[in-house]
């Protein structure tokens, strides 16, 4: 089941979002570059700069998600994190997001790859969810700033959080 609308063209999958952002971001910069073109012309230098940064680590990701996706087949995932899977599959899942330090742009193309191999949308949202909120790798930095009540209590609320966010999604969509 899509949870947008697409179109096929020559044998790629085409989201209606995905072309609206892009359009979107367009007008944007082409707004951007006609009311201050030094600035604009700043702003993708330093966009270029960033995005080269993040390349090996999206590259990684993408290595990743290839091997897991050609390791683990698709009855498996579906069996341990799709919608038979229960609660202990979200909170299997719901911890690899916690303990995971993924940069969360790269887990949105993960999280895709996930549905399409039989992943429950609950599933993957309680991933990305504790992805973004829990800090297991960096809980030592948080201890040493926040102390070790605060940052245990900040964790464990930010872990039943994700994990109903995930169950309200999965619910809606």
């Amino acid at each position: 089941m899509h949870i947008y609308a697409s179109a096929q063209y020559g044998g790629y999958v085409v989201s209606t979002t995905t072309v609206f952002i892009n359009i979107l971001a367009l007008v944007a910069l082409f707004i951007a570059f006609i009311k201050d073109r030094k600035k604009t012309k700043q702003s993708l230098i330093i966009a270029l700069k960033s995005f080269i940064k993040i390349l090996p680590a999206l590259l990684l990701v993408i290595v990743f998600i290839g091997l897991f996706m050609g390791f683990v087949p698709r009855d498996q995932i579906s069996r341990i994190i799709g919608n038979q899977a229960g609660f202990w599959g979200i909170f299997i899942i719901a911890l690899f997001g916690a303990i995971s330090h993924i940069p969360s742009l790269i887990s949105f193309p993960l999280g895709a790859s996930l549905i399409e191999s039989g992943a429950s949308l609950t599933a993957v949202a309680a991933f990305i969810t504790t992805l973004t909120m829990i800090g297991i790798i960096t809980l030592p930095v948080e201890i040493k700033e926040l102390g070790k009540k605060m940052a245990l209590l900040r964790n464990g609320l930010s872990f039943l959080i994700a994990i109903t966010i995930a169950f309200i999604m999965g619910a809606i969509l």
